[in-house]
C-alpha cells in the first residue's frame, strides 16, 4: 500500500490519517474497505457528517439524476428548483411539525461558516460584542468560532488574538458551582469585569469536549436567564443535531426554543457540504449581500440533503436512534464498564463516550490503534483526548452495531 505521496506532499496538518494509516477506497452504510480489502465498522461517521451512512442509495440516485439532467450546480443564492424543494420540505416537515418559526440562511459550505454568520447576527441585532461560551466547547476553526472553542491545541494554531468571549465553566465541571447563578452574577455585579453579552453559545451535548450531556433543568434555566436579561440563546447543533441525540434538534428534550441555531454536517445528506443558520424572524437585520460566500448553498448538497430529510421522516430515524441508543448504553453498562472500575461512560442517542481519564496515563491512543487493527474506526476526544467517541451512522443495522461494540470490547480488553 503506497502512502508516500501523501507523506511527501501533504502538509503536517493532516490528522486522522495518522490514526488510521491506510488508503480507504470504498464505503457503504456503516462499513468501509481499504486498498487491501480489509473491512472496517465505522463508528466515526465523518465526525457527524454521515448520519445516513456512506453512499445511501436514495441520495446517490437523486444526485446522479440531477447531474445527468445538467441541473444547476453552482448557484450562489439564485433561486433554483433544488433550493425550493429543500426549503419547502424542511419548513413543512421539520420546522412546522416541531412548532419552530425560523428564517433560514445558507452560509458557506462548512459548520464554522454558519457559526461566523450566527455571531454576526447576534452582534448586529443586539449592538453588543461580547458573547458567553462554555469551557469544553468546540465551535469551529475560523477566528470567530475559534474564539468560542476552548481546545488549547486548536487555539494555539490561530496565530492571532481572539477576544470578545467570556468562557464559563460547563455545569459538569464543578458540581458545587451553580453555573447559571455564576452567569447571573457576571451580569449583575458591577465588579465582575464582564460586559452584557449579545448571546450565550452552547452545544446541548458537548461532543469534542468529551461527550457531556448538559442537564435538561440547566438548559431550561439558561433559557430563562437569557429571557430575563435580553440575551440571545444560540445552540450549535452542527455535530449533535440532525437526529444524533434521538430528536432532530438536540434541544428538543429540554422543551426550549433557541433564538439562533446552526446546522451543518449531515444536513448536507451524505457528506456533501452545506450549512444553515436558523434564527427568529425578528433578528433578520441583514442588508442584501452583507454576509456572502461563493459556495453558499451548494445545489448538489441540497439535492442530497432533501433526500436525507425524507429518510429522516419516512424511516422514523429519530425513533431508530432512541432504540439503538438503548442498545449501546446497555452494552457499555454490562460489557465495557465491568472490565475495569475506572472506566466511565456517558452519552445520548447514538453519541457515546468511554472515558479512560481515571487511569492517569494515555489509554486511548493505543486503544484507537487496537480498534483499527481489529476492524473498528473510532476517534478520541475530550480533555487530554482520553475519551473514545462512539458515533456510528444513525441508520446502522443492529447486527453491524453489535459487531462494532464487540470489536470495541475486544480492543479494550487487549489494552487493559
Amino acid at each position: 500500500m503506497n502512502t508516500s505521496v501523501f507523506e511527501n506532499y501533504e502538509s503536517n496538518v493532516r490528522s486522522y490519517c495518522r490514526s488510521f494509516p491506510t488508503v480507504l477506497t470504498r464505503a457503504k452504510g456503516a462499513l468501509i474497505w481499504d486498498e487491501e480489502g480489509r473491512e472496517y465498522v465505522d463508528f466515526f461517521a465523518g465526525s457527524g457528517a454521515l448520519n445516513y451512512g456512506h453512499n445511501p442509495d436514495k441520495m446517490k440516485k437523486r444526485m446522479i439524476e440531477y447531474l445527468e439532467n445538467d441541473g444547476i450546480l453552482h448557484g450562489m443564492d439564485f433561486y433554483t428548483p433544488a433550493k425550493r424543494a429543500f426549503l419547502e420540505y424542511f419548513e413543512k416537515n421539520i420546522l412546522e411539525k416541531k412548532g419552530l418559526n425560523y428564517k433560514i440562511q445558507f452560509a458557506g459550505p462548512t459548520g464554522t461558516n454558519a457559526v461566523e454568520a450566527a455571531l454576526k447576527i447576534a452582534r448586529k441585532s443586539t449592538g453588543r460584542q461580547t458573547v458567553f461560551a462554555l469551557m469544553g466547547a468546540f465551535h469551529g476553526m475560523t477566528l470567530g468560532a475559534l474564539a468560542l472553542t476552548t481546545d488549547r491545541s486548536s487555539r494555539e494554531g490561530a496565530g492571532a488574538a481572539m477576544g470578545n468571549v467570556v468562557h464559563v465553566p460547563a455545569p459538569y465541571m464543578f458540581p458545587e458551582l451553580d453555573t447559571i447563578d455564576y452567569m447571573e452574577r457576571l451580569l449583575t455585579d458591577d465588579h465582575s469585569g464582564a460586559e452584557k453579552p449579545a448571546a450565550v453559545v452552547i452545544e446541548t451535548l458537548q461532543a469534542d469536549g468529551g461527550i457531556y450531556v448538559l442537564p435538561v433543568e440547566w438548559l431550561q434555566r439558561l433559557r430563562a436567564l437569557c429571557d430575563k436579561y435580553g440575551i440571545l440563546l444560540m445552540v450549535d447543533d452542527i455535530q449533535v443535531g440532525n437526529g444524533r441525540t434521538g430528536t432532530f434538534f438536540s434541544f428538543e428534550r429540554a422543551g426550549i426554543v433557541p433564538d439562533i441555531v446552526t446546522l451543518s454536517k449531515s444536513i448536507g445528506g451524505c457528506g456533501m457540504p452545506l450549512s444553515l443558520v436558523l434564527f427568529k424572524p425578528e433578528l433578520d437585520f441583514w442588508e442584501p449581500g452583507q454576509h456572502t460566500g461563493t459556495f453558499r448553498g451548494n445545489q448538489l448538497s441540497m439535492v442530497a440533503g432533501l433526500a436525507g430529510l425524507e429518510i429522516m421522516v419516512e424511516e422514523q430515524v429519530e425513533r431508530q436512534v432512541q432504540e439503538k441508543g438503548k442498545l449501546v448504553e446497555a452494552f457499555l453498562r454490562e460489557e465495557i464498564a465491568p472490565l475495569d472500575s475506572r472506566i466511565q461512560y456517558r452519552g445520548l442517542g447514538l453519541l457515546w463516550g468511554v472515558d479512560f481519564g481515571a487511569f492517569g496515563k494515555d489509554m486511548t491512543k493505543p486503544l484507537v490503534a487496537a480498534c483499527f487493527h481489529n476492524g473498528l474506526i473510532a476517534e478520541r476526544v475530550g480533555r487530554d483526548n482520553q475519551v473514545l467517541k462512539l458515533m456510528p451512522p444513525l441508520v446502522i443495522e443492529e447486527p453491524i452495531l453489535t459487531r462494532g461494540l464487540e470489536l470495541l470490547k475486544k480492543s479494550v480488553r487487549e489494552i487493559l
